[in-house]
């Protein structure tokens, strides 16, 4: 996903009233997120793996009707379950083995009935219908729902955008991230003359008899719910081969039609490096069945998985409006981020950690963001040097805001603070710092995606990786930055003529090794204990001399 709340405040792009479904504070959580978001038995007696999703976009309405077919695995006996779809759209029926089964609706979720039980290890399937009038995103990406405009030749231009509102705001689904279907054929119908462009692969084209054009897509890997979409315009195609760790790789590009001679020189010029520096840190493209692509989008882009939503303008750096001609800003305020397309490499990066690594609870959405945006001082490192990597990661820091966690409530569907983006990046370069050791980090990047490749995580999964693989106990680094909005601060005394050091920190037995000099000479490595003085074993070094290392950590420094 995009940007955090006080990028957003930054940048002047939207107000704070405006964030509808992500960042927005809450504190009370209703019956309807706890549908949404826990893990009842009615959501885990089934294993969902497959869907066959078929819309029909009726334009000129805002209107879509369609069916979803479930296939499933029984995980235990049941004769109930639920399935979520938003209110405002209506299940027409449920069809299971030619008969309508009866169901119910409570809030966005919805109830169906077998008429015996379905027996643990089984397979079975039932297809939904349903029709309506979708929610119609304000500001997409950053509030979910549909985009319906036109192109600057008013020709229609829908897109679908739903991450934090959940697919279910546009069709039926099991709409919780823990369970992601195995593989999905989308086939969208639109008015004749339009295209879609879905994830994954083309199977078909259709000209239908009632003025339509089906498109089936199908996506033969697993994939979380939001990323599905629909995007409907005037497009043209081109498209190249990269040659990438396990082979050929199809790179394809859909844009508005006059748009293409833009979009060829923006796209050779970002994605093969992209791919040439993610490839290298993470390891191979998760999804070289389905392809890559990037589709030109009327909002400013999403990290739909194989079909990344791109809506850049064509500019390196971040849109930022058009002022005579598109305008590309720098987040990072140090100018690094002006020499490449900041969506093209953000949203890419979510292939790795978001499509490939995915959380199984929306509070844990710092797994998708913290990383990938990360990635972003990674690919500046490959195209460039490291320590223009680190600059940009250190510039990222005068938007976090240090107000509330980075992890979010579970089992609510709640993400937590929008300071998993620049703060998750400035904590994983300090963790980086802490290993000293390129090639490890590098290991341990790579191990996460295909230790957990194609699959949904925890927290635990993440950070107890990253410890064992480190060989330094980092789980106390974790808690403190990702679960408490104080900063730890090292505090520096002399006692009995010796400079002593002690962390004063929120998280319990907290403790982290810190590079830590004489001023002007080199930094070393200290081990200090949290609530008590440890020695610091420096030659020469004085409470007046002493210097941290704040350039790779993010602490507070208190010298009495």
């Amino acid at each position: 996903m995009k940007l955090h709340r006080s990028l957003l405040m930054l940048l002047g792009i939207m107000s704070f009233s405006a964030q509808a479904q992500l960042m927005a504070p809450k504190e009370k959580f209703t019956r309807g997120d706890s549908l949404r978001g826990y893990p009842t038995p009615l959501r885990t007696c089934y294993d969902i793996n497959y869907y066959h999703l078929d819309v029909k976009f009726d334009i000129d309405k805002k209107f879509i009707s369609g069916s979803n077919l479930f296939k499933f695995t029984a995980t235990q006996d049941f004769t109930k379950l639920q399935f979520d779809l938003y209110d405002n759209l209506k299940v027409e029926k449920v069809v299971y083995k030619g008969n309508e089964l009866p169901f119910t609706r409570e809030f966005n979720a919805v109830f169906i009935t077998f008429p015996q039980t379905i027996a643990k290890g089984s397979k079975d399937q039932f297809t939904v219908f349903y029709s309506g009038n979708p929610t119609i995103a304000k500001n997409a990406p950053w509030d979910g729902g549909v985009v319906y405009t036109t192109d600057s030749l008013g020709r229609p231009f829908v897109a679908t955008a739903c991450q934090g509102a959940g697919a279910s705001i546009w069709w039926p689904n099991k709409d919780q991230q823990a369970d992601e279907v195995d593989s999905i054929l989308i086939s969208i119908s639109v008015p004749k003359g339009l295209t879609d462009v879905s994830n994954g692969r083309l199977r078909k084209k259709t000209e239908l008899k009632d003025g339509y054009t089906r498109f089936d897509w199908f996506v033969s890997n697993p994939i979380n719910n939001y990323d599905v979409e629909a995007n409907i315009a005037n497009y043209t195609h081109f498209g190249d081969i990269y040659h990438g760790e396990k082979g050929k790789l199809t790179t394809d590009f859909w844009v508005l039609s006059y748009n293409v001679e833009k979009a060829k020189k923006q796209f050779a010029a970002n994605v093969p490096r992209m791919l040439k520096a993610f490839e290298y840190w993470f390891g191979p493209y998760p999804w070289y069945e389905d392809g890559y692509k990037l589709i030109e989008t009327p909002h400013l882009g999403m990290e739909h998985q194989s079909g990344v939503a791109y809506g850049n303008h064509y500019v390196n750096g971040y849109y930022a409006g058009h002022r005579g001609t598109p305008t590309g800003i720098d987040l990072s305020g140090t100018g690094i981020g002006l020499t490449w397309d900041y969506i093209i490499v953000h949203e890419s990066g979510h292939e790795w950690f978001g499509n490939n690594i995915t959380s199984k609870d929306l509070g844990d959405m710092w797994i998708h963001e913290s990383f990938t945006d990360y990635s972003e001082s990674l690919f500046v490192e490959s195209t460039s040097t490291k320590q223009l990597g680190q600059q940009y990661v250190s510039g990222l820091r005068k938007t976090i805001q240090n107000t509330t966690p980075i992890v979010g409530p579970y089992n609510v569907n709640k993400e937590g603070s929008g300071d998993m983006y620049n703060k998750g990046s400035v904590i994983l370069n300090m963790i980086r710092t802490i290993i000293n050791d390129d090639e490890k980090w590098r290991g341990i990047l790579r191990g996460l995606n295909k230790t957990f490749y194609h699959k949904t995580v925890t927290y635990d999964d993440i950070t107890q990786y990253i410890s064992n693989q480190s060989g330094t106990n980092l789980l106390p680094v974790f808690d403190q930055y990702l679960h408490y909005t104080d900063l730890p601060i090292v505090e520096f005394a002399t006692v009995n003529g010796k400079l002593m050091a002690k962390w004063i920190a929120s998280a319990g037995s907290f403790t982290m090794p810190l590079k830590v000099r004489v001023k002007g000479g080199e930094y070393k490595f200290i081990k200090i204990g949290k609530g008590y003085f440890s020695p610091v074993d420096i030659d020469g070094i004085t409470r007046d001399n002493v210097e941290v290392d704040t350039f790779n950590y993010y602490v507070g420094v208190m010298v009495d």
